[in-house]
This record gives structure tokens, sequence and C-alpha cells, in this order.
């Protein structure tokens, strides 16, 4: 059952994935998990437990990929610079949902992330947190939570630094949380067979 919540979780697919397959031919966000389920269609099914907004954008061409989020119940943006880096991906998320109270930045490659570590990311940023972001064992990581205050500054994003800047100078809260999920992506075809 969804969290009512006033924020939109952005999940961020637009990469190219060049360490999973230096070829480009495997997209390691459909690669199946153990269980079939695509990459990214898990870390999207894990959003959509908590959040009942969760657009994903994605570079173009990517036609497969943004078949398959829709179908598991994303809205999906394609971003034209994407080639740009995360910041571009991110900020054409933010302008799409520019309705949001908030955001939760998620990224594709990371499926793992328990729904309990989301909700209580959702819920610091409708309380009115400026950014959220979870903390394992002492190491900071993902998704991130962004109040609106942040709106201007997420959308007018470019580059592959993402929302480092904002990060480094805005009021951060870290929440602990015993998920390892939050620290654990996928960037090779190794990591894939690990978690099998």
């Amino acid at each position: 059952m969804t969290y009512a919540s006033s924020t939109t979780a952005l999940l961020l697919a637009a990469g190219l994935g060049t360490r999973f397959d230096p070829s480009g031919i495997q997209s390691k966000l459909l690669a199946p998990l153990a269980d079939g389920t695509p990459v990214a269609c898990a870390s999207a099914r894990a959003l959509l437990t908590i959040l009942p907004h969760v657009t994903a954008v994605v570079r173009p061409g990517a036609e497969a990929l943004a078949h398959a989020l829709n179908d598991a119940g994303c809205d999906v943006v394609f971003s034209a610079d994407a080639e740009r880096g995360m910041g571009a991906s991110l900020a054409a998320g933010v302008r799409a949902t520019e309705e949001a109270e908030g955001w939760i930045v998620a990224l594709a490659d990371m499926p793992w992330i328990a729904p309990a570590t989301i909700e209580e990311i959702a819920r610091r940023v409708d309380s009115g947190a400026s950014v959220v972001a979870p903390l394992y064992r002492g190491r900071r990581g993902h998704p991130v939570g962004f109040g609106a205050m942040h709106r201007e500054a997420l959308s007018s994003l470019d580059g592959d630094v993402g929302a480092r800047r904002i990060l480094e100078t805005a009021d951060v809260t870290l929440i602990d949380v015993d998920d390892a999920g939050v620290l654990a992506d996928i960037d090779t075809y190794a990591d894939l067979l690990r978690q099998r």
C-alpha cells in the first residue's frame, strides 16, 4: 500500500551502462535479476510500493526500457540532453514534475533498496526537511530526498555531477538505516551475478 505522500519519485534511468556491457548490446537496466524482473523495474517497484507517483527519466532511443518502466507503473520522460550527464537527466525529471512538493531521486541500477527506507525519506521531506539521505554503516547512500525549496536549483542542473553542489551546501538530514541496498548498485555484469 502506498504512503499518501506529496513527494514524487524520480527514477534516473538515462545512463549508458557502458561498464556493464562495453559493446552496448545488452541493456544493464533490462537485465533480469534472479526472479526474472528487469533491474530498472525492480527499482521502480520499490518506489511504487510507497509513493503514488514515480517518473522515470530515460534517454532518447531507449524505447524498450521506457515501455518496461511504463508497464511497471511509472510515467516516463525522455531526457533530450541525457548524454550531458546525470544532472541534465535529473533536471528534465524535475521540470516534468514541477507540481511536486518534493522529490526522491533514485537510481535505476539500485534495485535492492527497502521500501521502509523510501518511506522514511518521504516522511522527512513531507515534514519540511531540506535534503534527506540514508546512512548505512557510516556511508551515505541512495535515494536522496529534496524539498520543494530546491526546485529551481534542481531544474537547472547540467553535466555529470548530479545534485552534488546542493548536497554540499544544503542542510542534509541523515537517517541511519539497516538497509545495505542503499549502497548496492549494479555497474558490471559481475555485480549482477554476485547478487544472483
